[in-house]
């Protein structure tokens, strides 16, 4: 009893970590252009940079930078994030490895 109380507590905490998987959410203006970004070199083999985007947070835009990130597995490539609109807001769309 004890152990599944301990693994549905581990289960809800990693679902709020991670946004509960919705992988998107809206803001009311379109984001700024893309900043450029100075890639350096990468820290190892197989790693491979991801592009920085602009995140919403509360009610402006903020640039989230770019980093270098390994695959989770061979044959993975990374999926952009992207913003979308939709009626009269902007839908952003998380990215993801696929």
């Amino acid at each position: 009893m004890r152990r599944s109380i301990l693994g549905l507590t581990l289960l809800a905490v990693s679902l709020i970590g991670c946004g509960g998987g919705v992988g998107y959410y809206y803001a009311t203006t379109p984001p700024p252009p893309l900043q450029h970004e100075v890639i350096g070199v990468a820290p190892g083999p197989g790693y491979v940079w991801i592009n920085g985007y602009w995140g919403w947070r509360g009610n402006r835009y903020v640039w989230v930078p770019g980093y270098y990130a390994r695959p989770p597995h061979r044959g993975a490539h990374w999926v952009e994030p992207r913003w979308e609109r939709e009626h009269d807001r902007w839908r952003f769309h998380e990215g993801h490895w696929r």
